[in-house]
């Protein structure tokens, strides 16, 4: 099988087969794509990255062509699948990117494993404060499941789609990602996967917004190379969000890609390799040491902690 003209290749982990696409030579680049997407969603920017880098673009457990089991659909446990995947792969350090909830997953990524994170770059990334959009929050209602299995019917969802992808042609900024939810539309046809989306929503969001957050933990970030990226005219996650991330990690860069929606990776694909290119080659990977780390935790994020611990690197 092949995706854009990269193979999709699967594994099969704790039983469960994970698919992935890897591409290219050069230092790891891992890219983790949103709710309801797939490893496709970075296709514009394959090629650019794959000329620099090893790309790995999998999907996550319940997401494209990976399985959908009845299984951990927390941060967490996505962090570990991903652990996982590098390590079978031959792996050991990664500059991690997360787009939408997949900012969540590399976020946690970066926390529970500092020691194979070389940067960590979000983009439009949930976590970062609890405003998400209503179509998200609806996930968790009751009656979603039922709704969908009838939306889904063949008619419907053809003629939805269609709409969707039509009003994503309009020239206006609310409609500029409606392809996109065309496309998760389309997977909720598969009740393994609408399961599987309510339980991953479910973990990070409730009936009044997000509830995962990164900024108690965001004093970590000072050992580490973080990037912000985020489309100016994001509907899904507000872009006040990139400066919420500014706040809390005054060691972060924050860019805002003008004319760019929740997908600033396809809306300017160009430009966005050229970010993770400057970002790749600007900034030396973290070197992870646990007494230093062990000392940033115990200070617990106070103002001047890293000043409290350079002598313990």
């Amino acid at each position: 099988m092949a995706s854009d003209g990269y193979d999709v290749q699967f594994v099969t982990i704790h039983g469960h087969r994970r698919a992935y696409v890897k591409a290219g030579k050069g230092p790891a680049v891992l890219l983790l794509h949103g709710l309801g997407c797939d490893h496709s969603t970075w296709e514009p920017v394959m090629e650019a990255l794959a000329r620099r880098y090893t790309v790995i673009a999998p999907d996550l457990l319940g997401h494209g062509r990976s399985d959908k089991p009845r299984a951990d659909y927390t941060l967490g446990g996505f962090a570990n699948g991903m652990r996982d995947l590098l390590t079978v792969l031959g792996i050991d350090k990664a500059t991690v990117i997360g787009h939408s909830f997949g900012g969540g997953v590399a976020m946690q990524f970066a926390y529970q494993f500092p020691e194979r994170t070389e940067r960590l770059m979000l983009v439009a990334s949930g976590g970062l404060g609890p405003e998400v959009s209503p179509g998200i929050r609806a996930i968790t209602t009751p009656g979603f499941d039922q709704l969908m299995s009838v939306l889904t019917l063949p008619g419907i969802r053809h003629a939805g789609m269609a709409g969707l992808r039509a009003l994503s042609t309009a020239p206006y900024k609310a409609t500029r990602d409606l392809d996109e939810v065309a496309a998760i539309y389309d997977t909720f046809k598969d009740r393994r996967a609408r399961q599987a989306i309510r339980h991953v929503v479910r973990a990070v969001v409730d009936w009044q917004g997000q509830i995962v957050t990164m900024a108690d933990r965001a004093y970590l970030t000072e050992e580490m190379p973080m990037w912000v990226v985020w489309g100016r005219d994001d509907r899904v996650i507000p872009v006040r969000h990139a400066n919420a991330a500014a706040a809390v990690a005054p060691n972060a860069r924050v860019e805002v890609i003008p004319d760019a929606g929740h997908f600033p990776h396809k809306d300017h694909p160009v430009r966005f390799a050229q970010i993770v290119h400057e970002f790749i080659r600007t900034t030396a990977p973290a070197k992870y040491s646990r007494a230093r780390f062990r000392a940033l935790l115990k200070a617990g994020g106070e103002q001047g902690s890293l000043k409290a611990v350079e002598d313990t690197a």
